[in-house]
């Protein structure tokens, strides 16, 4: 794909993941367009661009009247990212705001079939997985893009508008001959994630010195967590392959238990503290790892940084961005909300 003639659409561009996409996508020659209502991204991680005039920035909610037609006008490529969401907390304990991803995402792809949109690759997550699946930590289990099937079982609210998306694109593509992917996520973290999700709340809680240092569930829940340059790298690839509406899971099969986790983050911060187990905390599935075979197979594509690489990376960028009075004031109120 020649990116110098693409004329492109990242809705939530201005979030941890969609700035991290805006910059390889500008970096490869596209014209680009956010659309962001900065609900939960935030114009920093875009100033630069902002500044130097290579994009185009539309501050709106896609769900208000006229919005979504505005924001597709002009573009033969969509990268659909902007949705309700939030971390485990967010996700366990919210669903009408989840909920409102169903019309978000319809609204988007609609407005995209009727303006002529030749393709639109849509941000979907692990959250689409079967939840019998993913209930013991002790069992080595890969989830593989083939299981997402009747009768379904996806993780809460989220979980649901995310498979419905998905489906939904599918039909899109054999009614109408629209282009589309599905990127299926898994635990992405890295520079300028938010503390809502577990990588960079553990890494807050050691930057404040939090002690007893809380985690949530008993530490053995098992994630595979995915570094961003590693998702953004097999995002753009999936829109460069795939025009079917196969989703496709884009996340490493490195197996780390949360409990890994904490005492990765406790020895590269040198932060020493009591563990306060909490189990009535959310915890979300007990055993969510991708297999990634597909994605290397359709794509050539593999994850490059290993879990711990990338969070030194992380714990990096969070030690020189962050003000600790700031994190403490914000922490207890970003893990179970946006």
């Amino acid at each position: 794909m020649d990116w110098h003639v693409q004329r492109v659409l990242v809705t939530g561009g201005a979030s941890f993941i969609g700035s991290h996409l805006v910059d390889a996508l500008l970096e490869r020659g596209a014209t680009v367009r956010v659309v962001d209502d900065l609900s939960s991204g935030t114009l920093d991680n875009i100033q630069g661009h902002l500044e130097a005039g290579r994009l185009e920035f539309i501050k709106a909610d896609l769900r208000e009247p006229g919005v979504a037609r505005r924001a597709v006008e002009g573009v033969n490529l969509v990268f659909h990212l902007a949705a309700d969401h939030g971390g485990r907390g967010y996700v366990d304990l919210h669903q009408a705001g989840p909920a409102s991803n169903l019309f978000l995402d319809g609204l988007v792809f609609w407005e995209s079939q009727r303006a002529g949109v030749e393709k639109v690759v849509f941000a979907s997550s692990g959250c689409v997985y079967p939840n019998f699946m993913q209930g013991d930590p002790l069992q080595e289990v890969y989830l593989t893009e083939d299981q997402v099937i009747p009768p379904y079982d996806a993780d809460n609210m989220y979980g649901w508008a995310k498979l419905m998306a998905e489906l939904t694109l599918k039909a899109y593509h054999r009614e109408h001959g629209l282009k589309a992917a599905s990127c299926r996520y898994f635990t992405v973290y890295g520079p300028r994630g938010v503390e809502n999700h577990a990588v960079i709340a553990l890494i807050a809680k050691a930057f404040i010195g939090q002690n007893p240092f809380e985690v949530w569930g008993d530490g053995n829940q098992v994630r595979n967590w995915t570094y961003i340059g590693d998702i953004v790298r097999g995002t753009i690839m999936a829109a460069e392959v795939i025009e079917d509406g196969t989703a496709v899971n884009l996340g490493t099969m490195e197996r780390v238990r949360v409990m890994d986790a904490v005492e990765m983050v406790m020895e590269y911060t040198g932060h020493r503290a009591e563990i306060l187990l909490q189990p009535q905390m959310p915890t979300g599935p007990l055993n969510r790892v991708a297999d990634n075979t597909l994605a290397k197979r359709l794509l050539g594509w593999e994850p490059q940084v290993p879990f711990r690489e990338g969070l030194r990376r992380t714990v990096d960028w969070y030690w020189k961005t962050k003000d600790r009075e700031q994190v403490r004031r914000i922490l207890g109120h970003k893990l179970t909300e946006r």
